[in-house]
């Protein structure tokens, strides 16, 4: 019992590093960056919160469970701004070892199901999983709605990039959350056109 104690232990102190991990998104006021500690948090209330606009079959539990360990990875490999430059097939390469090593950290029987959901997250092929990436795409503009744009004028975002880089997975997941959404992005874009 002590060594799977020890073990899910590790995890959780290595688990807490998540929190030192700074995104290009700004909490609402634009008061500091968020951390993927928050963003993680804020996505599963997200999820309970938002949970009648998942389609049928979607299991809220499951959903939250992926938002919680989807970014760990981050721990070894950083954030990576949907609208930053960067090298996927090298990120995808750091993150699958991130993912050794992290959930390598617990007992077996909690490594396989914690690694198989995250894995399951990252390919976005079930419901549980589409629906928890059209809101993992959907709370940063919202939170750039609510932030003057947030990271937006950063990066020089156009509404054009974040409909094709974005909008398709949200509505593929949420359809009611893009129909909210893409007329608030029109509006905050005209004027800056």
């Amino acid at each position: 019992m002590s060594d799977r104690l020890d073990r899910q232990l590790a995890f959780l102190v290595e688990a807490d590093r998540l929190k030192q991990i700074e995104r290009a998104s700004w909490v609402t006021g634009r008061i500091r960056r968020e951390n993927s500690a928050e963003h993680s948090w804020h996505l599963a209330l997200f999820a309970l919160t938002l949970a009648d606009q998942a389609p049928d079959g979607v299991h809220i539990d499951r959903v939250i469970r992926m938002l919680i360990l989807h970014d760990l990875v981050e721990i070894d490999a950083g954030d990576a701004p949907i609208h930053g430059t960067y090298d996927a097939e090298a990120l995808a390469a750091e993150e699958l070892a991130a993912a050794d090593r992290i959930f390598g950290l617990l007992p077996d029987d909690l490594a396989q199901g914690f690694r198989a959901l995250w894995e399951e997250f990252e390919a976005a092929e079930s419901p549980d999983a589409i629906f928890a990436k059209s809101l993992d795409r959907f709370q940063p503009p919202v939170l750039n709605l609510h932030s003057e744009g947030g990271s937006w004028p950063e990066y020089d975002v156009t509404e054009d990039q974040i409909r094709s880089r974005v909008g398709h997975k949200i509505a593929k997941g949420a359809p009611g959350l893009w129909n909210w959404l893409s007329p608030k992005l029109t509006a905050w874009f005209s004027p800056r056109s």
